[in-house]
Formats: structure tokens, C-alpha cells, sequence
């Protein structure tokens, strides 16, 4: 049954208000879906401090928004390395020291598709470090911020998180045993999940004013498997990118601005474009597996989390 909420069109930027005076912060957004988000956001009046990885391409990101938008546009970039957690928690610290409100924090950045197992610096599998523990990190050290605004948080993830083993494989959380990169990718995706609708359970029973929803882009035109995926895995997307179960990366983009932007919306649920496969078509509240919130699990990985990173939350 496909979501009515916004009409036949589903959500559109043309729902959206002015936002000045307001603070948006976006992981991975010199490029794709989150290059995008930022351009919606600003074209509203909004204030966006990206967290990227490439200083040289957030510099040109940066250069490319104050020619469409005037010099006038704030925007700016702090370098950060979602998979390494030393520059998570710098980037954190920096964002608080120049953002004093963040009114959405966008957890947008992802890695796919690595071909081989690959360990980061601080000893996880990378799209596992990536995707879920240096989110974690990043929401954990900037959540009271959020809090002082009733912010909130936006995990973009993937309908990846629908293949795979569907749960998390505890026993081996680096793939020693196993490695292929797409049950790897999704188990990530699935992580991030799981901790977004743990997350919802813990500051509701804490009392706490964040709010968090969970989005994903559906089938966009991005750099994401160029950029890290294998060879096999770049041609297909190539011929996929061609045909019409693609869309653009700006309507990739709305429902994490969505998400970040719109009242009413479910936290316990799924957004995203709810046409052909879910890949493309209308954005509104898609179809939500109960896998992603079994609630033995999520705990569980929350836990295994706050080990793994270091990072206790105290919710």
C-alpha cells in the first residue's frame, strides 16, 4: 500500500519553509545525495557545516555552492575520516566549537562494496567502521547539542540491509571467516539501523528531546560503488545507472531532507522513494522489515558498540 501522506507526488523540497537561523550537519556531503541535500538546504536559507574526508574536494564543493547560492551562503567543511575514530571525535569536537545548535545532524557518509576485507587503524572491517561505529561516535559526541534545539538525528540507510544474513554476526564482526563484500556492506547498513531504533528506544526511556528517523535514497546516480567498489560491481552499476530504476542524486537527497525538515513523520519506520522495487518513484514511508528492530539484537550491538568504539553514551 503506497504512502499518501504528501499525494501522488510524495514529499518534494516544495514543502519546505525558510530555515534560517537553522544548523545542518551532513557526513559525506562534498558529493552524491549529501552534495545535494546541502544545495536544498541552502537554497532555503539554511546554515550547513559538511563533515567530508577530502579537504580538496569540500574545498571545491564549498567554492561550487557559494557561486549557485552568493558568497553570502554559509556553508563549510570540517575534514573527518568516518573510519577512523581519533578523527571522528576531532571533527566532533571542532563542529562544537563552531556550531552552537545543530537543529539535524545528517549521517549521510557510507563506503560499499569493498571487494576485499580491509582493517582500519583502529582494527575494524572498513565498511563496518565507516558506516556504523564512526556514526555512532559522531551522534554520541554531539547529541546533547542536538538536544538543546529538540534536534535531530537522520541515519541514511540502504536497502541493502534486506540481504545479507539479516542480523548481526557476532562471533565475527570482521568477516575473518567470510568475507564478501556485499553481505559486509549490508550487514553495515543493518547495523546502522539497529542502532538508530535503539537509539529512539533509549532517549525515549531517558526523557530525552532528540528525535530520530531513518531514511534511505533508493536506487541515485552517486559515486558511492565507483568509489569504492570492485571492478565487476562498477560495470553493472554503470549499465544500471542507465536505465530507468535510476534517479538523479538530488531526489536521492529528499528523503534525508525529509527527515530532517518535515513534522509528523513516524520514528519506527523506513523513508524513501515507495515506486518500482523501492528504488525510485514517489518519497514517502516505505515497507520496514521487522529484522531491522529486533530488539535482542539491537541491544546487543549497542553494547558491542560502545566496547568496540570506547564511546559510552550514558542513555
Amino acid at each position: 500500500m503506497p504512502d499518501t501522506t504528501f499525494g501522488p507526488q510524495g514529499w518534494t523540497p516544495e514543502r519546505l519553509g525558510p530555515l534560517s537561523g537553522k544548523t545542518y550537519v551532513i557526513t559525506g556531503a562534498n558529493a552524491g545525495t549529501g552534495f545535494q541535500a546541502c544545495r536544498i538546504l541552502l537554497s532555503k536559507g539554511a546554515k550547513v557545516v559538511m563533515l567530508n574526508r577530502s579537504s580538496e574536494k569540500s574545498t571545491a564543493a564549498v567554492k561550487t555552492l557559494k557561486e549557485e547560492f552568493g558568497t553570502g551562503a554559509d556553508v563549510s567543511f570540517v575534514q573527518m575520516d568516518l573510519s577512523v575514530l581519533a578523527s571522528v571525535r576531532a571533527a566532533a569536537e571542532a563542529v562544537l566549537a563552531s556550531a552552537p545548535r545543530i537543529d539535524a545532524l545528517l549521517c549521510n557518509a557510507a563506503i560499499a562494496q569493498v571487494p576485499r576485507q580491509k582493517l582500519t587503524v583502529d582494527g575494524f572491517e572498513s565498511q563496518l567502521a565507516t558506516n556504523h561505529y564512526g556514526h555512532f561516535v559522531l551522534c554520541g559526541m554531539l547529541f546533547d547539542r542536538i538536544e538543546e534545539t529538540q534536534g535531530r538525528i537522520i541515519v541514511v540507510a540502504s536497502l541493502g540491509y534486506n540481504m545479507g544474513v539479516k542480523t548481526i554476526q557476532f562471533d565475527d564482526m570482521n568477516w575473518d571467516k567470510n568475507y564478501s563484500a556485499n553481505p559486509v556492506y549490508s550487514q553495515s547498513k543493518l547495523a546502522q539501523m539497529m542502532f538508530a531504533y535503539e537509539l529512539q528506544d533509549r532517549a525515549v526511556a531517558a526523557d530525552r528531546n532528540v528525535k530520530v528517523y531513518v531514511c534511505h535514497p533508493g536506487s541515485s546516480a552517486t559515486s558511492l560503488i565507483s568509489t569504492s567498489g570492485g571492478l565487476l560491481t562498477r560495470a553493472v552499476w554503470w549499465l544500471m545507472s542507465k536505465s530507468p530504476i535510476v534517479q538523479t542524486a538530488e531526489k536521492g537527497a529528499y528523503p534525508e531532507v525529509m527527515c530532517a525538515t518535515e513534522d509528523g513523520l513516524e520514528q519506527r519506520a523506513l523513508y524513501g522513494p515507495t515506486g518500482r522495487l523501492a528504488f525510485i518513484g514517489p518519497v514517502g514511508k516505505g515497507t520496514l522489515n521487522p529484522h531491522a528492530h529486533d530488539k535482542t539484537v539491537m541491544s546487543k550491538l549497542w553494547d558491542l558498540s560502545e566496547t568496540a568504539t570506547g564511546f559510552h553514551w550514558g542513555l
